[in-house]
């Protein structure tokens, strides 16, 4: 079934007359009737009792019009909707971030998100997870793309997708030809990390504590563009999550496992807040271009 069919049973539906219907559609009432056919062939049933002197539906033909006519009248209201133009609204968007999601997601979907709303101003902050929330829970902020916060209740969380953390080390590191690296291999291994006040360190932490690894913190960076430089200059292994890390020569990125360290970025706001038509649009952009990770 094609949206022409839809268009054209609705019209036969509406006017009971083929010829007025042929009309509004702009179609010989040959195609109409040609159309109307095809689509009861395709269902196996006859939708319009062809009287000499009138037509009227069947009751196969009741049915599918009161499931078909809500429907055909969403597309157009969706078709409608593509056609205006974007709203003029104007304001300021504040969004709290993380260091990873600041590298390459935030910026793309801030792109988007301005190229529809030109008038807006968008304010982006790049923080901890826990200040997030606190800036958050304060109204300080309308939006952010951080973790699960941990004890509170008054903020709500929308799980984005799962990402792994990957080794991340220069082309010349012994790791840098492996295929995988087992995470107790860790032990004793000079590593750059995140500060210990970051949820990915404390995630880090947790996955070296389990696996019996203990390596040997020589530096510790809280943003990631100085981390990679730092990694590519150095011997000095970082673990730091894929979508962060744009593609660079000198760098080697290897999967980790027992464990592998797996985390869940996702939209945070304030509980019972009245969300403004530009956090939910803006929530929407991020929602699709955070699709392309899931999985």
């Amino acid at each position: 079934m094609e949206l022409r069919h839809v268009r054209y049973f609705d019209a036969v539906a509406d006017t009971l007359n083929f010829t007025r219907a042929a009309e509004r559609l702009h179609v010989t009432q040959s195609t109409l009737s040609h159309q109307i056919r095809q689509l009861e062939e395709e269902l196996g049933l006859v939708l319009f009792d062809r009287g000499h002197k009138r037509v009227a539906l069947t009751e196969a033909g009741e049915m599918l019009r009161s499931h078909l006519v809500p429907a055909l009248q969403q597309i157009d209201r969706g078709l409608q909707a593509l056609s205006r133009e974007p709203e003029a609204i104007s304001g300021e968007l504040r969004i709290g971030t993380t260091h990873s999601f600041n590298t390459r997601l935030v910026p793309l979907c801030v792109s988007s998100f301005l190229a529809y709303h030109p008038g807006m101003r968008v304010t982006v902050e790049e923080l901890s997870a826990e200040l997030i929330a606190r800036r958050i829970a304060s109204g300080h902020l309308d939006l952010g793309v951080s973790y699960r916060p941990q004890d509170r209740p008054e903020l709500w969380f929308e799980p984005l997708y799962n990402e792994e953390l990957r080794l991340v080390v220069a082309d010349k590191h012994p790791f840098a030809k492996r295929r995988r690296v087992r995470m107790i291999e860790l032990n004793r291994c000079r590593m750059v990390l995140l500060p210990p006040q970051f949820s990915t360190r404390k995630l880090l932490d947790d996955c070296f504590e389990a696996a019996g690894a203990q390596p040997l913190v020589i530096a510790q960076l809280n943003s990631i563009a100085p981390m990679l430089e730092l990694i590519r200059q150095t011997d000095l292994a970082g673990i730091i999550a894929e979508t962060a890390v744009s593609p660079s020569a000198g760098l080697r990125m290897v999967p980790l496992e027992d464990p592998t360290p797996i985390r869940t970025p996702g939209l945070l706001w304030k509980k019972g807040g009245n969300r403004s038509p530009t956090v939910k649009h803006m929530a929407s952009v991020i929602r699709r271009a955070a699709s392309g990770h899931a999985g």
